[in-house]
């Protein structure tokens, strides 16, 4: 008989063995970088904190700061490289200033008690906490040119909650997302760190919505069509501009109305107001038959779509103009499920948008003081 030779066979690592270990080695990496850009976030800042203090304590004068710096800036060129130009420690030093309420504490790794930063120069294994790992340099490169305290802190805190890029955020900044939004509204209400249970639509929804990232021109015969394709090819960016917690449900949705069909042009869910938003986009002046028309495809979504459990739903008429008589003398005015606001294809400077809120917010201040 012939001898059987003995085959070795070789265990198979399964499909899901090696994706759980690629998933934790994966995020053992994301952590180390996180690590690292909190680190240098807080080094730059600790920077900026001795140039500071070496330009308080020296002589008060332009030419004496900028030799300081640098010397500085050459010395530690010649043993580190790159990285510290003069221009980069003048951004250290700017870093502070703008945040330098934040860290009011410094801890000893080992343990022990806190000392106070202002007190005490860094020691080499100082703990500095209060900046959030997930937001890197670049991030706080332009929160810190946003003067106003609260509305800086405003931005980081949606940075981190939104997961915005260095992009993002700069775009959002630009645009003056925080005056849109909060331009009628309680501001310190939206400062907490927590998502109230309260949230109202009117604290979700912006105006105007600035489109620049569609590319289309600015003109009176652009149809609808165009539009509503131009914000689909573009779905990310405008689910940014939009605000938190929108998700994308159906374009052209079609509804009817006793025996005519109707076709809502978007159709969104925000998971923050629990509740579908329909937007009708409208090339041209609001007109009452605009404002009548969605509120019918509200009354109708609500029987024909909205489930138990979701808050009811509201309707945004997206217009290149706004009539404030219409908006004032229709159920704009009353009913707090419907709203117009106006879009913008081209990004207006920051004068121009700045005069545009104001106008908007004496607007509604005028009209909640009135009664008929």
């Amino acid at each position: 008989m012939k001898k059987l030779k003995k085959v070795l066979i070789k265990p198979s690592t399964s499909s899901g063995l090696f994706d759980r270990v690629v998933s934790i080695l994966e995020q053992a990496k994301m952590n180390v970088v996180r690590s690292v850009n909190n680190n240098m976030v807080v080094a730059y800042w600790l920077i900026g904190r001795e140039i500071v203090q070496e330009l308080q304590g020296g002589k008060e004068r332009a030419e004496y700061g900028k030799q300081v710096v640098e010397d500085l800036s050459e010395k530690l060129a010649k043993k580190y490289g790159s990285g510290f130009s003069p221009t980069n420690l003048w951004y250290f030093r700017q870093f502070y200033a703008a945040f330098k309420k934040r860290i009011p504490q410094i801890f000893h790794p080992m343990g022990g008690e806190s000392v106070t930063a202002k007190k005490f120069r860094p020691l080499g294994g100082e703990f500095l906490h209060r900046f959030h790992p997930n937001l890197a340099w670049s991030h706080y490169r332009a929160l810190m040119r946003v003067k106003n305290e609260n509305i800086r802190d405003f931005y980081e805190i949606e940075a981190l909650r939104c997961g915005w890029d260095k992009r993002s955020l700069e775009r959002q900044i630009s645009t003056l997302f925080y005056e849109r939004l909060l331009k009628s509204r309680d501001k310190s209400a939206m400062l907490k760190e927590s998502v109230s249970n309260k949230v109202q639509p009117v604290d979700v929804l912006k105006d105007p919505y600035i489109l620049e990232f569609l590319n289309l021109p600015n003109l009176p015969k652009l149809h609808e069509s165009r539009l509503e394709e131009a914000l689909i090819a573009n779905l990310q960016k405008f689910l940014l501009e939009l605000g938190k917690g929108f998700s994308f449900i159906a374009r052209q949705k079609h509804i009817r109305i006793g025996n005519k069909d109707f076709y809502v042009d978007l159709v969104f869910y925000n998971y923050l107001l629990k509740c579908f938003l329909l937007i009708d986009l409208k090339v041209g002046d609001l007109t009452h038959q605009d404002i009548g028309q969605m509120d019918g495809y509200v009354r109708i979504y609500e029987e024909q779509f909205k489930v138990s459990g979701d808050n009811p739903t509201i309707g945004l008429i997206l217009c290149s103009d706004k009539d404030d008589s219409i908006a004032h003398y229709s159920v704009l005015k009353e009913n707090k499920k419907l709203f117009a606001s106006r879009y913008m294809l081209v990004l207006p400077d920051e004068g121009e948008l700045r005069k545009e809120i104001e106008r908007e917010r004496q607007l509604i201040e005028n009209t909640s003081s009135t009664s008929f």
